[in-house]
């Protein structure tokens, strides 16, 4: 097995002098997008193993949300035409002789997924559903046949370890607002969450989108009353969550005027900009670890939608960082973790062109001994692939 260990120098990104995440919330168009075609994914899964034993070829990664057309205004709003959502790309809807009604297949987990996530949105009357799917190639498609699965493609994943303080900050402010308690308190707050975070030495900046469900705001003072009640609350739970930043501090929808009226407010009807504003794409949204970094380094791969099986672009995005995590968390005395894959099509999964890991010692370890136990957790996470496939496929790590 061709696995490369690799001591770096440097200064980690924690340490370097700026740094910029992003992070979508689960409202968020991009995350609509790739959320719906992951969760189709993980149904036609389902649907292939209780129908013939295994799964079938499928990537559901092309698809795109249009913006339907709102009109939101103070004390409640209307949609004038339902959003529309385009899943595209390929699926296997035969398979000896017997069919898969990939069409209700798709429309049950998008419409699932919606009553789950969104709460002001109805999947019957805010969302269109367009099913593009045709089936696959028919060399693809025997990929699945065959007695060991190899690479559907040839492409390269990266993940790293651990998350910075920035990053874990971005993170905890948007699952903080996105949170049931958080909604209970403040219910004219939508599910479309954005969070960019911006760090200048030790101080940190927040730049919070927060979409606000017109038919909870009567007036504009309490729209910008509550507007201000929400940056103190977000702020007091990150301060509380400080380690090495000396602070922070939060800016939420930062394009209001109050002297604009209700085209001064980020009114919604629904708690999305889907709804009239914004479109969304999949592979737009957040990496798989759940943002968007850009001091990290980044694979063009969208994992949301392909199939766990033998999709590199899924599978190894995913390992990428689980096999990160694992080095940093136990072979100890590492400030940071890079993980790269590379395969090529045809060759199996657990037998990457190049599977490669770059660590940043710590001052006074040894990178020459702790290099073999890398190597190590490298090729035990190779070989158990197929149960790591298995896993995906069951949804049971997020890709979004």
């Amino acid at each position: 097995m061709n696995v490369i260990v690799e001591a770096m120098d440097g200064r980690p990104v924690a340490r370097q002098r700026t740094e910029i995440v992003e992070r979508k919330g689960v409202g968020h168009p991009d995350s609509i997008c790739d959320a719906i075609h992951e969760q189709i994914s993980i149904h036609l899964c389902r649907a292939y193993q209780e129908r013939f034993g295994h799964i079938l070829h499928h990537n559901i990664d092309k698809g795109m949300l249009v913006a339907g057309i709102a009109a939101p205004g103070i004390g409640g709003g209307r949609i004038v035409e339902p959003m529309r959502l385009v899943v595209g790309d390929r699926a296997a809807t035969e398979f000896r002789g017997e069919t898969i009604d990939v069409a209700s297949i798709v429309e049950a987990a998008a419409a699932q997924w919606v009553g789950d996530h969104l709460r002001f949105v109805d999947p019957a009357r805010h969302m269109i559903v367009q099913n593009e799917l045709r089936p696959g190639s028919v060399q693809l498609e025997d990929i699945f046949q065959r007695a060991v699965i190899t690479a559907n493609d040839t492409s390269a994943a990266v993940g790293y370890a651990p998350l910075t303080e920035t990053e874990q900050m971005v993170m905890a402010a948007e699952t903080f607002l996105n949170a049931p308690d958080f909604k209970r308190r403040f219910p004219e707050t939508g599910e479309d969450v954005k969070v960019m975070g911006c760090r200048q030495d030790r101080r940190l900046t927040l730049t919070v989108a927060v979409a606000f469900v017109d038919r909870h705001v009567p007036d504009s003072k309490t729209y910008f009353d509550r507007k201000m009640q929400i940056r103190k609350e977000l702020e007091a739970h990150l301060a509380g969550r400080l380690q090495t930043l000396d602070s922070i501090r939060c800016e939420i929808n930062t394009l209001d005027d109050p002297a604009r009226g209700e085209a001064g407010m980020y009114l919604t009807v629904l708690g999305t900009s889907a709804e009239g504003a914004d479109c969304g794409q999949v592979g737009r949204g957040n990496r798989v670890n759940g943002l968007i970094a850009l001091n990290r380094p980044s694979g063009s791969e969208a994992a949301a939608g392909k199939n766990p099986v033998s999709h590199v672009g899924k599978v190894y995005s995913l390992l990428a960082h689980v096999t990160a995590r694992e080095i940093h968390s136990r072979v100890g005395g590492l400030q940071e973790v890079t993980v790269w894959y590379c395969s090529r099509i045809g060759q199996p999964l657990d037998r990457p062109v190049l599977a490669s890991v770059q660590i940043l010692p710590e001052s006074g370890i040894d990178a020459a001994e702790v290099e073999p136990r890398a190597e190590k957790i490298v090729e035990k996470r190779l070989a158990g692939i197929e149960a790591f496939s298995a896993e995906l496929a069951e949804g049971k790590y997020p890709v979004c």
